[in-house]
């Protein structure tokens, strides 16, 4: 029997007395983008989080290729295919573009030759040229669409199985928020790269993604493709909104 690439099954995660996700489950095959939407406080952050080992879930497990995840420490996962680019970017804003790619090397370094991580480094320049033509520059003074595109970048340069998205068309206008998914999709067809895609707006997601997943307050009350979410009344009085317009695919637009 195949295993999916990434596997979460009845997943609860505690913060003291408040349970943030409840009996949580989802998959992610190989070469799929999976969306999970939800609004601010579903738990969509601490699932990524929890995946990425950044917090330990109370009950339920994660596998992703086949191993189970908690028995994994955070610090290695880079080095077993997963990366995470998390909400609001976090760049090192002190460094420069160049030197926070690099940084994205740090947990293959010990397993990937020196050429192939720069054969990396390249790649990613040609996914984001402007990435390049600023790869002196200070990754503060970048404008929030070119942080976000050197998160993204950071995170490919550990040549990953599966890219954690959490929230990338956060606070950027939306020409930009068309450009990164324009991204995301590259990304996809190009690196050949499983993405799972945290995200509010709901209308890019679902053009985005094969499939979806939908959080409240912890726990994942609808699931399906992205086509049959797009048509589901609940889904379209929540998230889309009961007049949008729709493309030949049945996906608002």
């Amino acid at each position: 029997m195949m295993t999916s690439l990434l596997e979460v099954k009845d997943l609860c995660l505690d913060y003291g007395a408040v349970r943030a996700l409840n009996h949580v489950s989802l998959k992610v095959e190989e070469n799929e983008i999976v969306a999970v939407l939800g609004a601010n406080g579903a738990g969509k952050t601490s699932l990524l989080k929890a995946i990425s080992g950044l917090v330990r879930p109370s009950e339920g497990s994660i596998h992703f290729k086949g191993d189970d995840l908690s028995r994994i420490q955070a610090c290695s996962l880079a080095s077993r295919g997963i990366a995470h680019v998390p909400e609001g970017r976090r760049v090192f804003s002190t460094l420069s573009v160049r030197e926070n790619l690099l940084l994205g090397k740090y947990g293959v370094r010990n397993s990937r030759e020196k050429a192939d991580l720069d054969s990396l480094e390249e790649r990613v320049y040609a996914l984001f040229p402007i990435l390049k033509d600023r790869r002196r520059q200070l990754a503060g003074t970048l404008s929030g669409g070119e942080q976000q595109m050197l998160a993204i970048g950071r995170a490919l340069v550990s040549s990953p199985s599966l890219l954690l998205l959490d929230e990338p068309s956060l606070g950027l206008a939306p020409i930009i928020v068309q450009e990164i998914f324009g991204l995301i999709k590259k990304i996809h067809e190009e690196e050949k790269v499983a993405i799972l895609l945290v995200e509010q707006n709901a209308r890019k997601a679902l053009k985005a993604a094969s499939r979806a997943y939908i959080l409240e307050l912890g726990k994942m009350v609808v699931s399906g493709s992205s086509a049959d979410l797009a048509q589901d009344p609940r889904v379209r009085a929540a998230y889309l909104g009961t007049k949008a317009c729709r493309d030949r695919n049945g996906i608002p637009t």
